[in-house]
């Protein structure tokens, strides 16, 4: 009897609302899922990103080298 009255538009729930968003393919709707992808995907990645300034391939290979001279410096010959 409810249910009856409610699946023919009468107060429609959540699921059937995001639904229609979704496969609605109006302007509006997308982008409004295009804004909410944008911040799912873009804090994190600005918060992974905000830390020290990345390093450079030649500066990791400068502190590679420099670590692979002192390992060698330190260590004894034992063949």
């Amino acid at each position: 009897m409810g249910s009856e009255a409610n699946s023919h538009g009468g107060n429609r729930g959540f699921r059937s609302r995001m639904e229609y968003y979704i496969y609605s393919g109006d302007k509006k709707h997308v982008l409004a899922g295009i804004a909410i992808v944008s911040v799912a995907f873009g804090i994190p990645w600005y918060l992974m990103t905000r830390g020290r300034k990345q390093d450079s391939h030649q500066d990791y290979m400068a502190r590679a080298e420099k670590a692979r001279k002192a390992r060698l410096s330190t260590g004894k010959s034992e063949i």
